[in-house]
């Protein structure tokens, strides 16, 4: 858990999140700019990709090839099992 916890600590990382949550399937070129237009958040296509690796890494991000193209989604299931570890059970 300590690892989605360094990744969320980025507000870059976060900023990416947020443009994956409004729309999946985005290639790095289009995170860049949506990040830049939507977010005012200022990154090389460079250090977009070192965030996304490291959001790769803690499952917090899926990646799908087609052709040349590398298709990056929102995967909210780590953060569904972080939460759960704070939340009441539920009662049969």
């Amino acid at each position: 858990m300590t690892d989605i916890y360094d990744a969320l600590a980025a507000p870059a990382r976060r900023a990416i999140l947020d443009a994956l949550r409004e729309r999946d399937d985005q290639t790095l070129f289009e995170l860049v700019n949506r990040l830049r237009s939507d977010f005012g958040v200022t990154l090389t296509r460079q250090a977009v990709s070192q965030h996304l690796t490291v959001l790769e890494d803690v499952r917090l991000v899926a990646t799908r090839r087609d052709g040349r193209f590398k298709f990056h989604s929102l995967n909210t299931e780590p953060l569904t099992s972080l939460a759960a570890r704070w939340l009441p059970k539920e009662e049969p």
